[in-house]
Parts: structure tokens; C-alpha cells; sequence
């Protein structure tokens, strides 16, 4: 479903609808066809007179009762019904600690971007917990001992659910749906679709390295929105030409940003460059942590967020962009901070320094002992007046520089030079500015003058009465000097090499002591999930993260196939994980996917034991199954010593054929295997087939279809085309030339030639003629003349009998993995099936 609109109420009403229709079902032999076109019509009938009748009364959001919470080191969160937002915590790689807010649910996780937070980004650890207490109260409490970091302040308003909106505001309602307090109605960095900005409201950019940012967005006195730097440096503002009475500014649907006054009419608007463009679903503005504020869009096709507009053009004007005594420049069209000193006899020697965090100044100016001195920034402007401390006033160059220089309170000047004779004194300790190739202004700074180095001469007149040394004392001298300096090199030395040894001790402790905690801490976080996954009795889908599995992967260390891996469990118990594409699938259907798997029971199949779903891991664990697989056992060298009799591969091929029948009809609902081939059947102990890697195409990926046949018909074509392996010991290539050959030496009644020569023991041919032929049948390129799976088991069996198999014009031409195989308009009547 998508939202249509905002009502006056502040609601969301669902309008509009999608269906997705699954492919026809194909009902035989005796059951009723029911066709596409009949099952659209009573769908679509039905789903629009209840659906539409509903939509036009109920809110568009999932109501989340009191006592509800979400935990930091979980991976759930309340989502608007929409899917479009997620409320809960959030992470991302450039700060430590999690944050509770709002953000766009796209994907790839590039796209996840944060729109509201609680407290302006404070952040919290994993051990935090954001709860809808019973009083209606929503609290946001830090470690166990529940220190009580954010609060809506709504106990006692009777609040009984909570839900986040399709349009993303998240809310607090009554028990007659009525809104008690809403995020939007305390906004932080940005404005979503829809969404005002009040008069007494203001926009802060979000925190940096846990510190409060300085950039505000505010309405001034004048009516004009403006950015600013603290309380009283505005760098930006919407310039109105005559004050006006503002009410609040307010983001459109369309991408236009616009002021309004107090009879609602538009004063001032800014529009992003995709206004109306009508493939733009998603927009938000954002105060970002540069000082700028911006406007941005989703682009589908590239799957990233891009700016549309930006209120400061030149990213350098922005006031403190580079942070204390910092210099803006621009490195290929990129703006970049720089510290211009690098003599660290007077600053300190800083490089690729992080923009807003500044240079440092290695001399209190209060503290100069040799007297003050200017350094000379040519092409640099320093930013403008910092009221009301600084001051302009006219003057030369030279005599900017000096008025500074001998005002004991001027920290730094700015000649403009560019013929106005301006002069900017600067009074306050907070220097910044940029530097352009075009800029005519020269700036000057004041630092502490440097001490020259004593002079030889000053150095003899030390010690006047120091007396002349005899010739021969005067050759020891030198001697005796090198020597004391070859041993002062020799101790420093030393010491450096014993201080690297005792330097990588303590790392190598510390290393391994931080290795062992971190040991414990998984241990005391997943005992019982490992425990569970140890118990065969246990069929609840257990979810772990992809640290645990590497935890009992080692690392991934042995890998039994390209996407599968083997782990033990504390128990020593092994386990097998295998490693998915990604899956375009939500965490929730992804859980009942897995949750269907693990129902699953049967002799034949590898039991599901878990799963791990996190944005760029998926992977499901099943029980380990020690003599591996069965293509090893027919064509590996090393295992084919010992070659499988005919009734172990006869038995096996029942046992496969079983578990499939299992899937397709005695499951709850249909589970084909969709990836059936030698490599996904296991052989235990007892070399009992066990089929794994089921319903990971039909559950999972849900993509995998095939235009003329569905999953489980594709399943019983594989299955022939395995029958014909496990007979013969040929691994192919498989295709129709391979199959017509075994046709003909079938219809020649060379049967001998067919088996596999490796192959001990006796052979029941009765039982070899009667698997070639379901095997062919199994192959027919008509996907509704193959027998089921169910009728398969009874031929292997020998319960049933089977006909002659069909000719070679018959069989499918693979051409690779998906089968294109074109639908035939006439269906010829074929029994190839009988009692016997």
C-alpha cells in the first residue's frame, strides 16, 4: 500500500492499492482447473469494496500498545505500514553508539537516513532501551540500571497507543485515536514531505562526536529565516525585502521549501531542482552537520540520496566550516580545511584535518616572552564581523596590520584590498576564514615572536677566563668527544630497543586479553540459542548474528562447498552454515520463511536449525551430516574405492524422491526445492539420503520462476535427470544428446552398457528398466506429462508400473540453468502410469 495524502486531522489515509497475483495453479487428474481470469475478477472485486470502504475511516499506522519496548542490542524496530519508515535504534559507521530516531527504510543501507532523533542525536549504548511505559509515557533509558535519558513527557495524558504515520511522524494517540504528541511537532536536523516549521521552532544540526552542534536554523525578528553559528552569527538568511508577520515555513510534496506569513500567503520559497518531477517519491530537508542546509531526493535508478538544492552555494562561506584558526579552500570542485602554519615553533603541524574540528595553536599569546609578531595570509579572508566585538574601520595594507599588531586585544586583521580601504579588526579568539586563487584580500594573525639561537660570539664571551689547552690536549679532545657521543648513540639505542620490546608485550597481552573478554561475552550472550541449536527436538527457528556464527565458524575457516561452511557448537556438536545471496525479502517474511523450513520433519531431509538475517548477511544453519555428499560418492576418486551397490542407489533415489514428495504435499503448504541436484543430498552414516538447501529459491527468492513450468514441476525434472546419474555414474554433460544415447542403448535392450561399471553387487534389472523409464518421463518437455513426485516414489517403489518411456523429440532441450521452454497450445492425452 502508499499513502495518498495528510488530512487536516493529521492522519494518513491509505488510497491507493497494488495486487500481486501469484501464477495460475494448475489442478489434475481429477481435480477442477480454476482459470486466471475468474480468480482476478472475484479478487479484485472483493479486495476493493472492503479495502476501499476501510481505508476512507482508518489511519494508515499500526497501533503499538503500552508496555511495548525495543532494546539497542536487538535488531527490531516499529515500522509505519507503509514500510517507508522504521523507529528504533540506529547505528551508523562514523560515530560509537547507537541513536533513537526515525529514518527512510531503503535499500541498500546507504539509503537508510536518519530524519528525527531523540535529543538531537544523544547517543547511548547497546545496553538502552526505549519503552511506551503504562503511564503513556515514551522513555529512553541508558544501561541496566535504567538512567532516564529522554522523555515525551505525556504521563497521565491518556496515551494508550503509539505508531509511526506513513508520512513519518511518529505518534502518540488516545483511546479515541487523538493525536497527544507527535515528533513532528518537535523537530530536530530535518523536515519531512509535508511537514511545518512553527515560528518559536528551530532546526539544529545533529551532534558531532557527542558534542552539541553550533549551526541553527531559526525565524529571525524580521520575519526571515536564517542559519547561524551560536546566538549571534548568521551567515545565510532568506533576505526578505520588507519585514513580515512569519507563521512558520513548511516543506511540500513537491520539493518546495517556503516561508508564509500570517494570512498563510508565500512570502519566500526555494524550490529543489526535481520539483515535481513526478518518479521522486521521497524528499526531506536537512540542516546538515556543515552548517548547510539542504534539500534531498531519492533517485531511484542510482539508489542514493542526491542534493537538489543548498541554501549556502559556496560551502566555504559557511561561517566555522573548518573550526578554529581553520582555512576553507577547494581541491577539484571539493571544499577541504586546511592549517596554513606548519612551523611548529608556532603551530602545530596538523594535516587531512576533519572539517569544523579545527588547528591548534601551540603559544598563549598572553604568555610571549620575545614580543608579538604578524604572519601574513595572502588570498585569505577571514569571516565577517563577529558582533559586537569586532570592527571595521579604513586603512591601508600595512596600516591594517600594524593597528592590529598594536592593539593589545586584536587577535587578527583582514585588508580586503579590493579598493573600499576596508579593514576588519578582529577582537575574538575564534579565527576562521578561506583562501581562493581570486580572493584580493591579505589577512594577518598574531602569534608570539620565536627566540633567536645564541651566538658563537655570545657563547666565548660566556666563559672569558676558560684557558688555552697544550697541543696534544688539543688532539685528545676531539678523541674523547666522539667517544662519549658513540656512546650516547649506543645507550639511545639500547633504550629504544628495549622500549619497542616492552612496548609489543603489553600489546600482545592487552591483545589477548581483549580477545578472551570478547570470547566470554559471546559465550554469556548465546548459550541458550547454542544449546537449542543442539537439540534435534527443538523446531523454533533460532536467530543468531553474523558475529556468533563467526564465533562458531572460527572465522569461516572450513568450507565444505563455495557457499557452505562447517561450525561446532559448544557441545562439540557440528553444525553446517550456508551462506544465501541477498534476499529481497523483509526481516519479517525472511523469519517466516526460515520458520516454515524449520517445521519441517522427515528421514529424509537435513533439518533447519537457524537462520541469520542482517542487512548484508543472510545464512540458514543446518544439522551436519558426516559422509557428505552424493556426487562426492559417485564421482570423487578418493570415495568411489568403495563404489555403491545397486540397491543403495536405488535406495537412495527412493529416499530423495520421498523427502521431495514430502515437500510438495504433506508440508502445510507446497515447499518446492527449486535447486535439486547430486550436490544438495547428503549421505549419513548409514548412507541414508538427506536432502538439504530446500525452499531457499521458493521461499526465500522468491524471483526464481520459470515461465513454463512451476517450482515443484521443475523439481521433478531435475529429479530425472539425477535418477539417470545415479544409474549410470555419468556426470554429463547433461543435456539431449546424453539422454538420447541412454534412450537408445534402453531401447536396444542394452542395459548392461547403461550402469555404471563401477557398480558391485547384483542388479535387479526389472528395477533398473522401471527407474530409466519414470526417469524419462520425468524429462518430458511438457511440464504437465511429467508425474508427480508422489507417483515417482510408487514406481521406485515398484507399486506402480510405468509405460515405455517417450521418444527423444520429447525430452527437453536444456540450453542452460532456466529452461527456456516455449507453452504448447494443444495437450495430447498420455498415460504412461498403471497399476500393475
Amino acid at each position: 500500500m502508499k499513502p495518498d495524502g495528510l488530512s487536516n486531522d493529521g492522519h494518513v489515509y491509505v488510497m491507493n492499492l497494488e495486487f500481486k497475483l501469484r501464477p495460475p495453479i494448475k489442478l489434475s487428474r481429477g481435480k477442477c482447473v480454476v482459470k486466471q481470469s475468474f480468480l482476478f475478477s472475484v479478487i479484485f472485486f472483493l479486495g476493493f469494496t472492503l479495502i476501499h470502504g476501510y481505508s476512507e475511516r482508518v489511519a494508515a499506522v499500526v497501533a503499538i500498545p503500552l508496555g511495548s519496548q525495543l532494546y539497542g542490542n536487538g535488531n527490531s524496530s516499529w515500522a509505519s505500514e507503509n514500510g517507508v519508515f522504521e523507529f528504533g535504534f540506529f547505528s551508523d559507521s562514523q560515530s560509537n553508539g547507537l541513536v533513537v530516531g526515525i529514518w527512510y527504510n531503503m535499500i541498500p543501507i546507504s539509503g537508510k537516513m536518519l530524519v528525527w532523533s531523540v535529543g538531537g542525536g544523544t547517543r547511548v549504548s547497546e545496553n538502552s532501551i526505549i519503552r511506551l511505559s503504562m503511564d503513556g509515557n515514551l522513555v529512553l533509558l541508558d544501561n541496566t540500571d535504567g538512567f532516564l535519558v529522554w522523555s515525551s513527557n505525556t504521563s497521565g495524558l491518556g496515551v494508550k497507543f503509539a505508531g509511526l504515520m506513513n508520512n513519518g511522524d511518529l505518534v502518540l494517540t488516545g483511546s479515541g485515536r487523538e493525536i497527544v504528541w507527535e515528533s513532528f511537532q518537535s523537530p530536530t536536523d530535518t523536515l519531512l514531505p509535508g511537514q511545518s516549521l512553527e515560528f518559536h521552532q528551530t532546526l539544529r544540526a545533529a551532534m558531532k562526536n557527542s558534542i552539541a552542534s553550533y549551526y541553527t536554523l531559526k525565524f529571525q525578528s524580521t520575519g526571515n529565516l536564517g542559519l547561524s553559528w551560536e546566538n549571534n552569527v548568521t551567515y545565510w538568511s532568506s533576505n526578505l525585502q520588507a519585514p513580515v508577520a512569519s507563521i512558520g515555513a513548511k516543506f511540500g510534496f513537491d520539493g518546495v521549501f517556503q516561508l508564509l506569513d500570517s494570512s498563510r500567503e508565500v512570502v519566500w520559497a526555494r524550490m529543489s531542482k526535481d520539483f515535481r518531477e513526478p518518479l521522486v517519491k521521497f524528499r526531506f530537508l536537512r540542516l546538515d552537520i556543515d552548517g548547510n542546509l539542504r534539500i534531498y531526493s531519492w533517485e531511484g535508478n542510482s539508489l542514493q540520496w542526491k542534493v537538489g538544492w543548498q541554501a549556502v552555494e559556496d560551502q566555504c562561506h559557511v561561517f566555522g566550516f573548518c573550526g578554529l584558526y581553520g582555512v576553507c579552500s577547494y581541491n577539484n570542485s571539493r571544499p577541504i580545511c586546511t592549517c596554513p602554519f606548519e612551523d611548529s615553533n608556532i603551530w602545530g603541524i596538523v594535516s587531512g584535518v576533519d572539517a569544523g574540528s579545527g588547528c591548534r595553536k601551540m603559544v598563549d599569546l598572553s604568555r610571549c616572552r620575545e614580543g608579538k609578531g604578524m604572519v601574513v595570509l595572502k588570498q585569505t579572508m577571514l569571516y565577517g564581523l563577529y558582533p559586537p566585538h569586532d570592527i571595521e574601520t579604513m586603512a591601508s595594507s600595512e596600516s591594517c596590520k600594524e593597528k592590529c599588531l598594536s592593539d593589545s586585544s586584536c587577535f587578527a586583521a583582514t585588508s580586503k584590498n579590493d579598493g573600499s580601504g576596508l579593514c576588519t579588526i578582529k577582537r575574538t579568539s575564534f579565527i576562521s576564514g578561506y583562501r581562493y586563487s581570486s580572493v584580493t584580500a591579505t589577512s594577518f594573525v598574531k602569534v608570539c615572536l620565536v627566540p633567536q639561537a645564541v651566538s658563537s660570539q655570545e657563547a666565548m664571551t660566556h666563559h672569558p677566563s676558560k684557558p688555552l689547552l697544550a697541543p696534544e690536549q688539543q688532539l685528545q679532545e676531539p678523541m674523547s668527544h666522539l667517544r662519549n657521543q658513540k656512546n650516547f648513540l649506543i645507550s639511545v639505542a639500547e633504550l629504544v630497543l628495549v622500549t619497542v620490546c616492552v612496548f609489543l608485550v603489553i600489546e600482545m597481552l592487552v591483545f589477548w586479553f581483549l580477545y578472551r573478554i570478547r570470547a566470554i561475552k559471546v559465550q554469556k550472550r548465546i548459550p541458550f540459542q547454542k544449546v537449542e541449536l543442539g537439540d534435534s527436538g527443538y523446531s523454533a527457528p533460532i536467530g543468531l548474528s553474523f558475529d556468533e556464527l563467526k564465533e562458531l565458524t572460527s572465522n569461516f575457516a572450513i568450507q565444505l562447498g563455495p557457499t557452505v561452511y562447517k561450525g561446532v557448537l559448544p557441545n562439540q556438536r557440528p553444525i553446517i552454515v550456508k551462506v544465501l545471496e541477498t534476499v529481497a525479502l523483509p526481516e519479517k517474511d525472511f523469519r517466516m520463511a526460515v520458520s516454515i523450513l524449520c517445521s519441517t520433519h522427515h528421514r529424509n531431509l537435513v533439518p533447519v536449525k537457524g537462520f541469520c538475517f542482517e542487512p548484508r548477511h543472510q545464512l540458514v544453519l543446518y544439522e551436519y551430516v558426516e559422509n557428505g555428499s552424493l556426487d562426492q560418492w559417485l564421482f570423487d576418486k578418493e570415495k568411489t574405492q568403495n563404489s555403491l551397490t545397486w540397491q543403495q542407489r536405488i535406495d537412495i533415489a527412493i529416499g530423495i524422491a520421498r523427502a521431495i514428495s514430502y515437500l510438495h504435499l504433506e508440508c502445510k503448504e507446497c515447499i518446492a526445492h527449486g535447486n535439486l541436484k547430486l550436490e544438495n543430498v547428503l549421505l549419513d552414516v548409514q548412507l541414508v539420503a538427506r536432502v538439504t538447501d530446500f525452499g531457499i529459491k521458493s521461499l526465500l527468492n522468491k524471483e526464481h520462476a520459470f515461465v513454463s513450468e512451476s517450482l515443484p514441476e521443475r523439481d521433478v525434472y531435475m529429479f530425472g535427470g539425477m535418477l539417470l546419474q545415479i544409474i549410470t555414474g555419468k556426470r554429463g554433460p547433461i543435456g539431449m544428446e546424453f539422454y538420447s544415447s541412454i534412450l537408445e542403448m534402453y531401447r536396444n535392450g542394452e542395459l548392461d552398457k547403461l550402469m555404471d561399471v563401477r557398480m558391485e553387487g547384483t542388479v535387479d534389472w526389472e528395477e533398473v528398466e522401471r527407474a530409466i523409464s519414470i526417469a524419462f518421463w520425468c524429462l518430458h518437455h511438457q511440464p504437465f506429462l511429467r508425474p508427480s513426485i508422489s507417483e515417482v516414489v510408487k514406481v521406485l517403489e515398484g507399486t506402480f508400473s510405468v509405460d515405455s518411456p517417450p521418444s527423444p523429440c520429447s525430452l527437453v532441450k536444456v540450453e542452460d540453468e532456466h529452461m527456456k521452454i516455449g507453452d504448447s497450445d494443444t495437450v495430447e492425452e498420455v498415460t504412461f502410469l498403471s497399476l500393475p
